[in-house]
This record gives C-alpha cells, sequence and structure tokens, in this order.
C-alpha cells in the first residue's frame, strides 16, 4: 500500500484505508473474507500489514471505519472508491485526488500534499487526474440540477458521502490523509431514484432496486447508463488499485 511514512517502528500499520462498499476494496487486492461486508471488528489485511475497513454508505458508517482503524494503530488514512462528478469536464473513469476536503457544514480539510502527489506521479500514466476538491454531503446528488449547483456553490470537481468524516477523524488524531476516488456518474448524468432509494441503508439493496424499477420503469434507460459508467469506473480503480496496493 503506498504510504506517507517511513516509519522504523515495525508495530506501526502505515495506512489504513476506508471503503464505502465491498466491490470498491477489492479493486485494492486485500484478504477478505468471502459473502457480505465484514464488520468493522474483522479489518481486512494487505501483504504489508497495512488495513481496510469497508465502512458501508454514509459519513456515519465512514467515521466509525476511520475510528476502528485509528484505535488499531494506523498512522494514516485514506479513503478509496467512486465518486460523483460536479465538473462538467470530468468523465466516468477520471481519477480524483483532491487538494481539499469539504465537509456538508462547509468545513475544509487540506489532503495530505507530498502523499497526494506521490501516488498522482503513480496513476497519472493510467488515468486522467484531477486535484479538485470533493465535496462530502450527507444526500445523494442526483440530478444535473443539483450537481450545477453545488459546483458553483462550492467549487468542488467531485462529491462523495465519506471522505470529510475521514479527513475529520485524521486531523483530530494529526494523521496524514488522502482521498483516491473514481467517477462513476458525471455532471451530466441523473441518478435513477430507484438508486439513490436503494442505498439508503449504507449498503445497496438489490431487492429494493428492482422494486423501485418495477415501481418506475422510465428509470431503466438512465439505470442502464449508469451501469456502463460503473463499469468504466471499476476498471479505473482496478487500474489503479494495484498501484496502491
Amino acid at each position: 500500500m503506498e504510504s506517507p511514512i517511513e516509519s522504523r517502528n515495525p508495530s506501526l500499520i502505515a495506512v489504513g484505508v476506508v471503503a464505502a462498499l465491498k466491490v470498491e476494496a477489492r479493486a485494492l487486492g486485500p484478504s477478505m473474507p468471502k459473502g457480505g461486508d465484514p464488520p468493522l471488528s474483522e479489518l481486512a489485511a494487505f501483504s504489508d500489514g497495512a488495513l481496510l475497513a469497508v465502512s458501508g454508505i454514509g459519513r456515519d458508517a465512514a467515521e466509525r471505519a476511520a475510528r476502528s482503524l485509528v484505535d488499531a494503530g494506523v498512522a494514516a488514512l485514506m479513503t478509496f472508491g467512486m465518486a460523483g462528478g460536479l465538473d462538467p469536464a470530468l468523465k466516468a473513469g477520471s481519477v480524483v485526488l483532491p487538494c481539499e476536503l469539504i465537509s456538508a457544514d462547509g468545513t475544509r480539510f487540506v489532503a495530505s500534499r507530498s502523499w497526494r502527489e506521490r501516488v498522482a506521479v503513480a496513476v497519472s500514466p493510467l488515468r486522467a487526474v484531477s486535484t479538485g476538491n470533493l465535496l462530502t454531503s450527507a444526500r445523494a446528488i442526483d440530478t444535473p440540477a443539483d450537481k450545477s449547483a453545488a459546483f458553483r456553490d462550492t467549487g468542488a470537481a467531485a462529491v462523495d458521502m465519506e471522505s470529510a468524516a475521514v479527513a475529520a477523524i485524521a486531523s483530530h488524531h494529526n494523521l496524514p490523509f488522502i482521498a483516491v476516488r473514481v467517477i462513476v456518474d458525471t455532471a451530466a448524468d441523473t441518478l435513477p431514484r430507484a438508486v439513490v432509494n436503494a442505498s439508503r441503508a449504507g449498503r445497496v439493496q438489490i431487492g429494493r432496486l428492482m422494486a423501485g424499477l418495477i415501481v418506475a420503469p422510465a428509470e431503466i434507460g438512465a439505470l442502464i447508463r449508469l451501469v456502463q459508467r460503473y463499469r468504466i469506473a471499476m476498471r479505473s480503480l482496478r487500474a489503479i488499485g494495484a498501484h496502491l496496493a
């Protein structure tokens, strides 16, 4: 795992990674149990001793995951996964390595510059990289109009629902932090309401998603486009994950 720290203490774990979903975490290739997302008491391990927590979606879940990693002794924190585009210039699969993280209340956290720059050098030959800021929202920003407003109001290039919460924990403990995010839905894409509703429990619930599509079949076209974007984003995650692990 790409680390910002040269530690002489072999008992000090270099990096703790928070991924909202298991599918995102698998792009980094840690040893993970099969089945559903592991509970936070079962942190996944990388071969170099770094740890990963699959948090579930949202600020509170990410905060709990970050605390569990800190309690386990990590010396730096990273979030890794997908994000929504706010900057119209960003395409699906683009990598965002934000300079700053912006919380829902407007608080800003500065990412580790040296660590972020080293990651950018590693992944920029593989995918386009943006250093635009990352907004963490308490809710899904799901329409082009709302994305445009968030871009105008905050200047953030992308949005997720976890990273600023992890950055806050890192700041509180004086630990380096970066976010590594790949764009899935672009600024011009609408997220189907069935997808948003199916994700409210902290993970994507397929049964609820299918029920939502039955009620609103007109959203199937938007879902197909989102699946196409998702496949592009996952290819990017796997490509850059191989250079981080």
